[in-house]
């Protein structure tokens, strides 16, 4: 049975799967140059070690996998030409044939060897942090140079719904570098190649001539993203065309920057979803009390700060967004009640309220994240529970939230896991709403514990069906809404890029949390 004519997976029905055409008359060559600005900083360039979203920023670029979304949102076969799903000796085997041509950027054919380096890779946990996304596939199996097997100790629909997990990393040259020498040196398959990298100033990427994808690929040759975290720095080195597109236009700046003259903007939703996290592991913690944790969600009016510190750039959403697989348009956020907030923390033995720290990321991961953080721990302030807001750069964020490494999360933060586009809860909520089982990836960032729910989110990894998938995971929605398991959630951001319109040919493509540079070019 092919999954391509049955199964959907991330709210998109696989029978649309779209191979994308080589055959269509190639763009002329890249010239010129342009400079861009993101908000933020990579922590790694490699595929195997990325730590969170922000690193997909850069890797996206010069790294792909086996499936990719389109920009009609449509997931679509990329380096995987064909694949289908069978049945070997009772267990689920993935069967994959790889696209022909393809070349790394240093020349070297993509085979089906590195796809298996890549797997080896990823399953290890010293060198990976997802490797229990590989814990399901019991073997790689390499048929040809063009063909390979994947069989699997039990079903995992999550495998599928992640675009086939897997990277194309080169063998050959890896091994030839080694580890240090591919971080300051990557090579991958994607449109662009790495040139040069200056840590928190600027990376320089290079259109790569050899690039599979005659139909969609850059029209610009040198590409320089600078690294300007500050809102209004990167602003005005767009205004003075020092940089001639920028992502995370500032929700307050957005329409002073559209009505300049030549900009053209665009919005989209980032794949991201934001929450508030709680030390619900603790026994001790107030926050392992439900009525705490609804107490929260009662006490900050989400809607206000989406409309007053992010100018709309933002969309409310109960644990799974409108359109991503269980969505459920029955469920609705927490209403904005402090009086209820002040009578939930009451019945938890709180009249007087209490006092928690509280974790902010500074670092503008999405737009306007540090003012959102503090405005939360302003209303959570004004119904008792007062907070002692320690503001966090992103390394340290993500420091305080992973799991097995001495973290001392504690009190209330802002945090966020993203979905995707249009989205699938399913490998996030193995993240950080499964319990933390060392060594086996669950609950990589999860200070939650509920064995009921730990199961259901196992069994929806091993069902295949797709409607059956989705209503486990409404399941899980309602129980974890109902009594605020994992987090409170909050909003989906909405990111606004803005670029010359007289001299940028862009077309948004929703990889890389929206910042995918495929189509990236020059006016003619």
């Amino acid at each position: 049975m092919r999954i391509a004519n049955k199964l959907k997976i991330a709210g998109t029905a696989l029978a649309v799967l779209l191979p994308f055409s080589t055959s269509a008359l190639a763009q002329e060559p890249a010239i010129g140059e342009l400079t861009i600005a993101f908000a933020i900083e990579a922590t790694t360039m490699d595929p195997t070690k990325y730590a969170a979203g922000a690193d997909m920023y850069f890797i996206g670029q010069m790294f792909e996998q086996l499936m990719a979304p389109g920009p009609d949102l449509k997931t679509r076969n990329w380096l995987a030409e064909s694949w289908k799903i069978g049945k070997e000796d009772g267990h689920s085997v993935l069967d994959i044939h790889i696209r022909r041509g393809v070349k790394f950027h240093n020349g070297d054919p993509l085979t089906s060897a590195d796809f298996e380096f890549s797997y080896n890779r990823l399953k290890n946990p010293e060198i990976s942090s997802w490797s229990h996304l590989q814990k399901s596939v019991d073997r790689f199996e390499i048929i040809d140079d063009h063909n390979f097997k994947l069989h699997f100790s039990k079903p995992d629909a999550s495998y599928i719904a992640g675009f086939l997990q897997l990277w194309a990393v080169p063998k050959k040259y890896f091994n030839k570098v080694g580890e240090d020498g591919f971080a300051q040196n990557p090579v991958g398959t994607g449109p662009w190649k790495f040139v040069s990298r200056k840590i928190k100033d600027e990376l320089k990427l290079e259109a790569f001539d050899g690039y599979w994808n005659k139909e969609h690929r850059p029209g610009v040759k040198n590409l320089t993203i600078k690294i300007i975290p500050d809102d209004v720095t990167r602003v005005a080195a767009f205004r003075t065309g020092e940089v001639d597109w920028i992502d995370a236009v500032p929700p307050a700046m957005i329409a002073d920057v559209k009505a300049l003259p030549g900009v053209e903007t665009a919005s989209t939703g980032s794949g991201n979803n934001l929450f508030i996290t709680f030390p619900e592991h603790l026994p001790k913690s107030p926050f392992a009390d439900e009525r705490v944790r609804k107490a929260v969600a009662h006490a900050v009016d989400v809607d206000a700060i989406v409309k007053s510190v992010l100018f709309g750039q933002g969309k409310r959403y109960a644990e799974i967004g409108e359109g991503a697989v269980g969505y459920d348009p029955e469920l609705k956020p927490y209403k904005y009640d402090p009086e209820k907030a002040r009578k939930l923390l009451a019945e938890a033995g709180y009249p007087n309220g209490l006092d928690t720290p509280c974790y902010n990321l500074t670092t503008p991961r999405e737009p306007n994240m540090k003012e959102m953080g503090e405005a939360m721990f302003a209303y959570m302030s004004a119904v008792g529970i007062r907070c002692r807001v320690q503001g966090l750069e992103y390394s340290a964020w993500l420091q305080l939230g992973k799991r097995g490494n001495d973290s001392k999360l504690d009190g209330p933060t802002s945090w966020m896991w993203g979905h995707g586009v249009p989205g699938d809860p399913g490998i996030p909520w193995g993240g950080h709403l499964h319990t933390y089982v060392p060594g086996e990836g669950w609950g990589s960032y999860s200070y939650a514990s509920n064995p009921e729910i730990d199961a259901m989110i196992e069994e929806s990894k091993s069902i295949m069906d797709p409607e059956k998938r989705a209503a486990k995971l409404r399941e899980i929605a309602r129980i974890k809404h109902e009594h605020a398991y994992g987090g409170v959630t909050t909003y989906q951001p909405l990111i606004t890029f803005a670029w010359n319109k007289k001299k940028v040919s862009y077309k948004p493509w929703p990889g890389s949390y929206g910042r995918s540079l495929q189509e990236l070019g020059l006016k003619k």
